[in-house]
């Protein structure tokens, strides 16, 4: 799992514009060198209820990447340590605020909670390698 602030960079001028005049900025949240090689499996504008949350589950080949648009929520799980480690699991626990991303790794188990007293939305992009690995319930 990786947290990216909205916070911690800045906006530039998107690379087709002119940079004394920018028409539009931008704010890199990623590049490609961070997501799986795969296909987009589906682009979504969910909301999370105020005091709810989503079941834990995991992915078998599917890199989730969440962007918060409103609200605030938490997002929880379980992550594999790679290297000497390789057989340990680590807990993540991050509160996410508008203009925050979240990137899921598969495997990883995850549940997003809303402990507002307002809905939260986020858009959420599903990247597919391809391999007919199906979502998993989870416990944590």
């Amino acid at each position: 799992m990786e947290l990216i602030r909205a916070a911690d960079s800045g906006f530039v001028p998107a690379s087709h514009e002119d940079p004394r005049n920018p028409g539009v900025l931008k704010r890199v949240i990623a590049t490609a060198a961070r997501f799986q090689d795969g296909h987009v499996q589906m682009l979504n504008w969910a909301r999370l209820p105020a005091g709810s949350s989503f079941r834990p589950h995991y992915h078998e080949d599917m890199q989730e990447v969440f962007v918060l648009v409103s609200g605030h929520v938490t997002m929880t799980g379980q992550n594999k340590i790679t290297g000497d480690d390789r057989n340990s699991i680590q807990g993540f626990s991050v509160e996410m605020w508008p203009g925050d991303t979240v990137i899921v790794d598969p495997r990883e188990v995850h549940q997003m909670t809303n402990p507002a007293e307002t809905d939260a939305e986020y858009l959420v992009f599903g990247i597919s390698s391809m391999q007919g690995g199906k979502t998993v319930l989870s416990e944590m």
